[in-house]
């Protein structure tokens, strides 16, 4: 059964006191996003950030020659879009959807205009955007020294967090994509899971069959994501 999208399916959202929300709410737009979907390109000037609240976005940085690396992912812990709110307003990055689903829009503006009243949204915004960074480090870090097989490992873990079964719908070569490595490599580190049985690899999609065996063997870099992210936005202090 599946449940109607709401605002409260995304967690920065649902953490806003309810005036602060209220004053939010008013210019949130549901809006359903494919797979392939590009929300933003790099350098390319901002006007909107997304709260996901089903969907799955890879933040990507793209080389001259087209080589790609996820350097973060966003679900419905956070926000696509942070340079709107940092001052930036744009970011050498570009932000495509991963994972189908749904996500309301906000109009940069609007959140510019909430964000300097230094009021609730500020400090949850900042506290995402720390959280964020260290998603964003420790994924560069993860990608120069663990093994490819560490690196799927963190990667699916990641994304189950994010989503709501234990299945990702995504080919090799968009893995290959998201980790900066060649087919074969992902094809090798899959097959590596599968007969250690804790994934089913089928053509266009992985299922974990034991997340718990998954969490064994992936790297330090997951659970050091994972904490962080806890420790950030589990209690947000507003006074």
């Amino acid at each position: 059964m599946h449940t109607s999208p709401s605002p409260m399916q995304n967690n920065l959202l649902a953490a806003l006191p309810a005036a602060e929300f209220a004053s939010l709410s008013v210019g949130l737009e549901l809006i359903s996003m494919a797979v392939g979907d590009v929300l933003y390109e790099a350098g390319v000037r901002q006007q909107f950030v997304y709260f996901p609240t089903s969907a799955v976005v890879s933040q990507l940085y793209v080389l001259e020659d087209g080589v790609s690396a996820e350097i973060a992912a966003v679900g419905h812990e956070g926000v696509v879009g942070i340079s709107l709110f940092m001052g930036g307003d744009t970011t050498p990055n570009r932000a495509v959807v991963q994972s189908a689903g749904f996500a309301y829009r906000l109009k940069g503006q609007l959140l510019k205009v909430e964000f300097d009243r230094a009021g609730p949204l500020l400090r949850v915004l900042l506290r995402y955007t720390q959280a964020l960074i260290t998603q964003m480090t420790q994924t560069a870090i993860c990608n120069l020294h663990h093994t490819v097989e560490q690196q799927l490992c963190r990667w699916l873990l990641l994304s189950l967090d994010r989503l709501s079964s234990d299945a990702v719908n995504i080919t090799q070569q968009r893995i290959a994509n998201v980790l900066g490595v060649r087919r074969e490599r992902v094809t090798e580190a899959a097959g590596n899971l599968q007969r250690a049985g804790l994934i089913c690899y089928s053509r266009g999609a992985i299922v974990v069959l034991d997340r718990p065996g998954l969490e064994k063997v992936v790297c330090e870099c997951y659970v050091v994501i994972q904490k962080e992210f806890t420790r950030l936005l589990s209690s947000i202090p507003f006074q």
